[in-house]
């Protein structure tokens, strides 16, 4: 009886292992990983990464991306002479302009954070732009006068771009030109995450141009991982510090490698529209995080323009997520908000 009692504990535990084990065998569903496709757009690289458990809509998406992005492209390249925007810079003053919605959208984000900043966010800054070496109309070897500086100042101010949103019209009241471009990558990142939630995929990260919205967890758990840049010039890109993102967007704005120096003077690409004139404070670079690329973007832009203390006061003021990086004696001194300090690793 002993032996046989023995005899069926071994054929039930044998049994439950071959039960066990075929239950593993049959669990043959693909696991998770990260899909992914990249490509150019706007003058930069682009990429989408998202989690599935295969590549089929790769091909779809990709095709959907491409064309979602050559829209906002054609509607505001400043590079595009056809362009909506372009189109827009070259009428008449005082004439009336239709746009499309999403146009009129970005003009009215850029609106509204200009007046936020109190100008230090301006999208009319582009003859300065232009006037500098750093817009559509090519690189210069000397700087401007501050005669000619002057003239074109008269031009700048968000104030004389009148936006008609139930109409979808603009009126420029005087030879404004507007540039985008500090926020109109913001807006395709934000596109192309639209896009993918309405795809009902909940957990990816896009980028243009090193702009970047994250939303959701890895296949293994873990937030998104991303490098904020050192603020050093030269082909070497070294990360500066490592943020973990599961939600919202990142822009970093920085001066360290679009500029022009002239007689040992150094001048920067972006241009105070309230002084006309090149940034000239120790602030290096600095990003924000906010739910929206968009308005990262051009937060980003505006605290640049700020520099280290006004930028940081106004960023601890207005509750915003910020990362500062300045030019030391001996190095750069980096400084983050209270709300910025969660995402460091």
């Amino acid at each position: 009886m002993a032996n046989q009692i023995r005899l069926t504990k071994w054929l039930a535990a044998s049994l439950l292992a071959v039960f066990v084990l075929g239950l593993l065998g049959c669990d043959s569903r693909p696991r998770e990983r990260i899909i992914s496709f990249d490509g150019l757009t706007m003058g930069t690289s682009f990429s989408v990464k998202w989690v599935a458990e295969d590549d089929a809509r790769v091909a779809s998406i990709r095709v959907e991306a491409g064309a979602l992005l050559a829209e906002i492209n054609h509607q505001m390249s400043t590079y595009i002479a056809d362009s909506e925007l372009s189109r827009l810079n070259r009428a008449e003053p005082g004439h009336v302009q239709t746009v499309p919605a999403e146009l009129m959208f970005v003009l009215q984000e850029a609106q509204r954070i200009s007046e936020w900043t109190d100008g230090a966010f301006d999208v009319t800054v582009g003859p300065l732009v232009n006037l500098w070496g750093f817009g559509p109309d090519g690189r210069i070897m000397h700087a401007p006068t501050d005669e000619h500086i002057e003239q074109l100042r008269e031009r700048i101010g968000y104030r004389f771009v009148e936006l008609r949103p139930a109409t979808l019209q603009v009126q420029r009241h005087g030879e404004q030109y507007i540039d985008l471009s500090a926020i109109a990558k913001g807006y395709g990142v934000d596109a192309l995450a639209q896009l993918l939630e309405q795809k009902g995929i909940d957990r990816y990260l896009v980028e243009i141009g090193g702009e970047l919205r994250a939303q959701g967890l890895k296949p293994d758990g873990s937030a998104w991982k991303l490098a904020i840049e050192a603020p050093v010039a030269g082909a070497e890109r070294v990360a500066q510090t490592i943020i973990s993102l599961d939600r919202d967007a990142v822009a970093t704005s920085g001066d360290y490698r679009n500029y022009f120096e002239e007689d040992g003077v150094r001048y920067s690409h972006t241009i105070d529209p309230r002084t006309a004139r090149p940034i000239t404070h120790r602030l290096a670079s600095v990003t924000v995080i906010r739910r929206t690329c968009a308005e990262a973007d051009a937060l980003a832009t505006a605290l640049m323009v700020m520099g280290e203390e006004q930028g940081y006061n106004f960023a601890i003021e207005h509750n915003v997520k910020a990362f500062f990086i300045s030019k030391g004696d001996e190095g750069f001194i980096t400084r983050a908000t209270p709300e910025f300090e969660a995402y460091l690793n």
